[in-house]
């Protein structure tokens, strides 16, 4: 399975990250997430999971921030932008970090895509699109720690890209 996300300059476009339109940023977190292009889904595949996370906030924050993860993603060539806020129903999404205990306060919107926003240097975000032999059995507001225990023993193949967002 291959994953393309079109950059620009070899950095994810702005308007999904922190220089995205003010309206489009709510509370500090960038709403609209990116389009994704799969190719190659093996075909005993049954739906798709992701996970979209921060590496490098490390040093920053003392955690892997969680930007966004998704579960029972139909079998499409195409994840389109702003999917996160127009999937439908079936699409399962996770809490992103906004909604740690370690923050001074929950984000209403913890749950969906959080786009990037380096505070301190370019960083590298790690996205990763998972083919599963079945639909996951989560309900909405979900943690990732959920999400990958119940992909356990069903992953057929998975795949990953690295896009750098600028600070």
């Amino acid at each position: 399975m291959k994953i393309n996300v079109a950059l620009v300059d070899g950095l994810l476009p702005d308007k999904y990250g922190k220089y995205a339109e003010k309206e489009t940023i709510k509370n500090g977190k960038p709403l609209i997430s990116f389009p994704i292009n799969l190719e190659d889904i093996p075909q005993n595949a049954k739906s798709l999971a992701l996970t979209f996370t921060d590496p490098d906030s490390i040093p920053v924050c003392g955690f892997e921030w969680i930007h966004w993860t998704a579960a029972n993603i139909p079998l499409v060539k195409a994840i389109p932008e702003n999917y996160s806020q127009t999937a439908s129903e079936s699409v399962i999404q996770g809490k992103n970090s906004s909604a740690s205990p370690l923050l001074d306060r929950i984000d209403k919107h913890a749950v969906g895509y959080n786009g990037p926003f380096p505070p301190d240097k370019t960083h590298d975000y790690i996205l990763k699109v998972y083919a599963l032999d079945t639909e996951l059995n989560l309900s909405t507001g979900f943690w990732m720690n959920e999400l990958l225990h119940s992909m356990e023993n069903h992953i057929i193949q998975s795949s990953e890209i690295t896009l750098p967002s600028r600070a």
